[in-house]
C-alpha cells in the first residue's frame, strides 16, 4: 500500500461526518470507504484487497476517532 493511499484513506476519514463512522456496521464501514476510494482513484485488485485488510484492522481506530468528534470538548 502507498502513502498516498494511507493519506487517501486517512482524508476521507477525517472528513467524513463522525454520526455515519460510529452508526455503520463494521462491513458496511469498509464497503462504503472502498467505495468512496474507489471513486477518487483506480485501485486494482490486490490494492483493494489490501486496502480492505487495513480498514478492517483499523476500525476501532476509525470509531475512536469519529466518537473524539462527536463528544464535546472538555477543558
Amino acid at each position: 500500500m502507498t502513502p498516498v493511499m494511507l493519506r487517501q484513506l486517512w482524508s476521507l476519514i477525517e472528513t467524513t461526518q463522525a454520526t455515519l463512522l460510529v452508526t455503520l456496521d463494521d462491513a458496511t464501514l469498509v464497503q462504503w470507504l472502498l467505495k468512496q476510494l474507489k471513486s477518487n482513484s483506480a485501485l486494482n485488485g490486490n490494492e483493494t484487497d489490501m486496502l480492505n485488510e487495513y480498514i478492517e484492522s483499523r476500525l476501532s481506530l476509525i470509531r475512536d476517532l469519529a466518537e473524539q468528534r462527536l463528544a464535546p470538548e472538555r477543558f
